[in-house]
């Protein structure tokens, strides 16, 4: 918990609340696993409070659908208030800032200097909006966006303009919002939905950036969301956003790290390794049969991940 008591804060107004920003900057979360993303409102000051103590891998705070425009700059101040209190934190911390002519520019400005990770970016249709906010970003951080148009859609590897933007999520019932198609499609092994995850995941990984699978709605409804997990993990997806605790703890345990397959993946590169010092490239294996390179940099990629 970052505070002890959040009761002095429900009343105060935004100018007593920036009295008491503090001077505390987390460290930067580096090599921490991306398995669930998870999106919190900064307008409920109890899940702010568990910034530092959260089960999820990444927190994405939302600045943008979710906040009325009246109450955007108190979710503002909230963020920076708590950020600036917070000695540390296990989480990737992204803020989910509005479009960048639409608030975006100004939210990453005031935010510039605080603890945080990422900027994610959100209702982008273009590498421009991407350049824009890279020249006021602080150069510690990245940029992420959200893809959520079907300008955006159409060629996400366009939208890899610099290393700092190494994340991409998508925003499935926008996007399908963007392509006039209906949310109903939304079901597991439906072949319009497949082709949207599997370019999207594909695009992503041709251009180096990280893809981040869509948020699944009904809470409550944990098993299909499990079901979701697997689905996609098959697909070859290594991260979910998640609405809540219950969901990131499912996502965790799905995209965790296969220990089996880990130890393969040693056993392959040691073996291989060994026999082409000797120049052999390609042998039979007593335990998984023939090996040449392209099972060693299968091994690799395992490894690298």
């Amino acid at each position: 918990m970052i505070f002890d008591d959040l009761d002095i804060f429900e009343q105060m107004s935004l100018k007593e609340k920036k009295k008491l920003f503090g001077n505390s900057k987390k460290p930067l979360c580096i090599n921490t696993p991306h398995r669930s993303n998870m999106m919190l409102n900064p307008l409920n000051l109890k899940h702010l409070n568990t910034l530092d103590e959260n089960v999820a891998d990444v927190i994405t705070l939302n600045l943008e659908d979710a906040i009325a425009p009246s109450r955007k700059k108190e979710a503002l101040y909230n963020i920076a208030l708590f950020l600036s209190n917070m000695q540390n934190s296990k989480s990737f911390i992204v803020i989910r800032t509005n479009p960048f002519d639409e608030g975006g520019k100004e939210e990453i400005e005031f935010l510039n200097d605080f603890g945080f990770d990422a900027i994610r970016l959100a209702k982008v249709k273009s590498s421009k909006e991407l350049e824009s906010a890279l020249k006021i970003l602080n150069k510690d951080h990245e940029l992420h966006f959200s893809l959520e148009t079907k300008e955006a859609f159409a060629d996400i590897r366009a939208l890899k303009i610099d290393d700092r933007i190494t994340t991409a999520n998508l925003g499935i019932l926008d996007l399908l919002a963007s392509l006039d198609l209906t949310q109903s499609l939304v079901k597991i092994a439906n072949p319009a939905i497949d082709y949207i995850l599997a370019k999207f995941l594909i695009e992503c990984k041709t251009a180096n950036i990280h893809p981040v699978s869509f948020m699944y709605q009904d809470y409550n409804d944990t098993d299909e969301f499990r079901k979701w997990c697997e689905y996609e993990k098959n697909m070859g997806f290594t991260s979910k956003a998640c609405m809540g605790p219950k969901q990131a703890v499912i996502a965790n345990e799905i995209f965790d790290i296969d220990k089996t397959q880990i130890l393969r993946a040693k056993y392959i590169k040691e073996i291989f390794e060994l026999n082409s010092s000797k120049g052999m490239n390609g042998f039979m294996d007593d335990r998984y049969g023939f090996i040449d390179e392209p099972i060693y940099r299968d091994a690799l990629n395992i490894l690298k991940n």
